[in-house]
């Protein structure tokens, strides 16, 4: 695209309707918005996954159980999602398991619910903005056609004014209009192809996180034997 052609784009926002100039704002808001968030959500995911893939490689090492419990407390602004869950389930197996009168399925069971409640918080954090990228995908597309029709409106009840009408009248005002259905797309297709992408990598981390509780709950179990 030539400088001709990105001045000429410019000029037709300049000289839209006010409704279709404040839908072009709030789209363009929108996609700032929306790519702050892509990228924000792109490092915390890929920091999420490499802190999963450390612990996972230092507790399936053999190492002793209490020593990586201290040192997640001892590193707690270090610690990932999945060592969290770790420690929140070691801790309540470790505190229940000094009460004698509980049975070892109980201990189990409640060392089970303090990593499925760490998890929820964890995956909840994980898929913080989703929604809003979801929302910007579906809602956008038709916010840009909103301010298309209203410009196109508004460009046919101008030549009410006029004696005759020809294509070299009527195309400036199609063309401002038509130019909020392209910022519409522009901030719904990146959205989309992030939520997509974002949505699967979490569904897998999650995956992980679940299957290392219950893989963790099969150890506690031999422990309390």
């Amino acid at each position: 695209m030539n400088i001709t052609q990105d001045l000429s784009i410019i000029e037709l926002m300049l000289h839209a309707s006010l409704v279709v100039k404040l839908v072009m704002l709030l789209l363009l808001g929108v996609s700032f918005m929306s790519w702050y968030y892509i990228f924000r959500k792109a490092f915390a995911i890929r920091d999420a996954k490499a802190r999963t893939d450390k612990f996972e490689r230092d507790f399936w090492s053999g190492g002793d159980l209490n020593a990586l419990y201290q040192s997640a407390i001892n590193n707690r602004h270090e610690t990932g999602a999945l060592e969290r869950i770790f420690e929140a389930g070691y801790r309540e197996f470790t505190k229940l398991r000094g009460q004698k009168t509980l049975d070892p399925a109980t201990v189990v069971d409640g060392a089970r619910r303090a990593m499925r409640a760490t998890y929820q918080r964890e995956i909840d954090d994980l898929e913080a903005h989703l929604a809003f990228l979801a929302s910007v995908g579906s809602v956008s597309p038709y916010v840009g056609l909103f301010g298309t029709v209203w410009g196109i409106m508004h460009a046919f009840r101008g030549l009410a004014n006029m004696s005759t009408a020809t294509l070299s009248v009527v195309a400036p005002g199609i063309a401002e209009a038509l130019v909020a259905t392209a910022i519409g797309l522009f901030a719904a297709i990146p959205a989309v192809v992030a939520y997509n992408r974002f949505a699967h990598r979490v569904d897998r981390v999650a995956v992980r996180f679940e299957s290392f509780m219950e893989e963790f709950s099969n150890i506690l179990q031999r422990q309390t034997r």
